[in-house]
């Protein structure tokens, strides 16, 4: 499968090749922070099959922690791309930079629902874990 995306303004483009690894929901908190309030929706792509083919994003790393992920967006418009996890041979991508968000699909699971707000929608019968589930 080969899945193109960007950001919002269009400066910052991409192509992620691969079978997606996980389909899921995010509800931790700092997703909300980047979300503006709602879960992430992501897939889970393999870190070789992703390339930049347009402009370079910026990236943020927390200072404070002792493993934190590196976030990166586009400078110009703000849109969040993707996430990278040290230890994680995959990407983290933000279903809504795809240019077809359709082929998301359903996520197969909701995590971080440990931080759930009380208006964050979680499909009937999806499996749902508190943190990370166990591999």
């Amino acid at each position: 499968m080969k899945l193109e995306g960007g950001c919002y303004c269009g400066e910052v483009r991409y192509t992620a090749e691969g079978v997606p690894m996980l389909k899921a929901q995010c509800h931790c908190r700092e997703c909300q922070y980047f979300s503006g309030g709602a879960p992430h929706m992501f897939l889970l792509m393999p870190s070789d099959g992703f390339r930049y083919t347009q402009g370079e994003p910026r990236r943020f790393s927390r200072s404070d922690l002792e493993h934190p992920v590196t976030r990166e967006f586009c400078a110009t418009c703000g849109t969040q791309l993707i996430t990278r996890r040290p230890g994680l041979d995959a990407i983290i991508l933000k279903v809504g930079t795809l240019d077809d968000p359709v082929v998301f699909g359903q996520p197969q699971m909701a995590i971080f629902t440990v931080d759930r707000q009380p208006f964050h929608q979680i499909p009937d019968g999806l499996p749902t874990f508190e943190r990370m589930p166990k591999r």
